[in-house]
């Protein structure tokens, strides 16, 4: 069925905070609006400071409600993948209703009995995604509702976290005043929508080069089999332009973004540009081959570390090959640096939305399409997992006008566009099926 109503997506990343509201239509999406802050209160991916952490993602959503014209109550969070556990996981019960025509009842009941497992005390269940389910013997049901039998059973992938990470992420979003509707691990989100079919039938790797971690996943057969999260991005090849060079942080960022190639090759001896020296009244002249080396050692640093990673695990020879997004995927010459460096075939992926273009919004469309394309069986499993039978309501988004302290720029495209480089509703409803509660009523006790 195809998908309508609104949906928003908050990715809070080491150097920006991202929010996109996305209109459905028919199963067509049409972001319409945009916020894109200045992320304080993390480091390399991981929230260390809240109060800071909710003035900036109420800034990103401030700029997004001017936008859209909608008042955003509830949105949709990426989990970064740092210490992501994978683990397959099985449930099989009787079917409960007289006439055993399996129901949702059923279905959260399988998924409970799926999750019996001993899990350490500083981890949690984030999320358990269906593969198939089992109707008195008969496999390879994807939607057993309406069936009829005596015995369910599911299959099924179980991800588990920190504790810290997911409260942490889930605390800072709720004090800013929002309703997390989901939370929705980043790798999963990135290989579940920007590949195509057969990369993820036949094998694919992805590479999220952000601003202050790189995760690589491995997409194979329909399934995330494998992720991995290295503490080192985008922000690190600045820091090293900012030593290397003597000059402040925001200058080593700037000299990235305009100078900036990861590929030496591409670059000139004889091309200079100033650069502002601590300690000096006057600026001194930098070529570009040079700037281009100090970028080059820490993306091939980083990319040797996914390359160790992929090695161990033979995956290097998928036929999907790698794809290459996040926001230091943006410097020129990543493809080629990734290219020598793997030896397989490699693309950059950048977002084809306007005003978006570039591979720095990669993770939050992903997020809003893959929580767009969610399942009412996806609802159930995460019914499961909270220990409450709902579905979906309604989206309850409210158009109207949003007052803005911020200074916003008239152009869309400038707005956006321009801050490339930078690593940067509706609210749920609250009744529950009553008839849910009525059968359950212990569960709400």
């Amino acid at each position: 069925m195809a998908k309508t109503g609104l949906y928003t997506g908050l990715d809070i990343g080491t150097t920006s905070i991202k929010v996109v509201v996305a209109e459905y239509i028919d199963g067509q999406m049409n972001i319409i609006g945009v916020g894109n802050a200045k992320s304080e209160g993390l480091n390399r991916g991981i929230i260390v400071d809240i109060d800071k952490t909710v003035d900036s993602i109420k800034r990103a959503i401030a700029q997004a409600e001017e936008k859209a014209g909608i008042k955003i109550n509830s949105v949709y969070v990426d989990l970064p993948a740092t210490s992501l556990q994978m683990e397959r996981c099985s449930g099989m019960i009787a079917v409960s209703a007289n006439s055993k025509e399996i129901t949702d009842e059923d279905v959260f009941n399988v998924a409970m009995a799926a999750m019996v497992r001993s899990i350490p005390p500083e981890r949690q269940i984030i999320t358990l995604l269906p593969q198939e389910f089992t109707v008195d013997g008969f496999e390879g049901i994807k939607d057993p509702r309406g069936m009829i039998g005596v015995r369910l059973e599911m299959s099924g992938i179980l991800f588990t976290g920190p504790k810290t990470i997911v409260h942490n992420v889930q605390a800072t979003v709720e004090k800013a005043g929002l309703h997390v509707d989901g939370l929705i691990i980043s790798p999963l989100a990135l290989a579940g929508t920007i590949l195509a079919d057969g990369e993820k039938e036949f094998g694919t790797i992805l590479l999220d080069l952000g601003g202050g971690q790189t995760t690589t996943a491995v997409m194979y057969d329909k399934e995330l089999k494998f992720s991995v999260v290295d503490q080192e991005g985008g922000e690190n090849i600045t820091k090293d332009i900012s030593v290397v060079l003597n000059t402040s942080y925001s200058s080593a960022e700037a000299l990235k973004i305009n100078y900036g190639d990861a590929y030496p090759e591409h670059t000139s001896e004889g091309e200079t540009f100033p650069v502002d020296v601590i300690g000096k009244s006057e600026s001194v002249k930098v070529n570009e081959r040079y700037l281009s080396e100090i970028i080059e050692a820490r993306l091939e640093e980083i990319l040797m570390q996914a390359k160790e990673a992929l090695t161990s695990l033979n995956v290097l020879d998928l036929p999907g090959g790698i794809v290459i997004t996040g926001g230091a995927a943006s410097i020129p010459g990543i493809v080629e640096l990734a290219q020598k460096i793997f030896n397989v075939d490699v693309k950059l992926y950048v977002p084809n939305h306007m005003g978006l273009r570039n591979p720095v919004f990669a993770n939050v469309i992903a997020l809003v399409e893959y929580a767009a394309n969610l399942t009412e069986i996806n609802y159930l499993l995460e019914s499961a997992r909270v220990g409450e039978l709902f579905m979906p309501a309604a989206n309850n988004y409210v158009t109207q006008p949003v007052e803005s302290d911020l200074e916003a720029s008239t152009a869309y495209e400038q707005d956006y566009s321009d801050d490339y480089h930078e690593e940067e509703s509706f609210e749920k409803g609250k009744d529950l099926v009553k008839w849910v509660k009525s059968k359950w009523s212990k569960m709400f006790d």
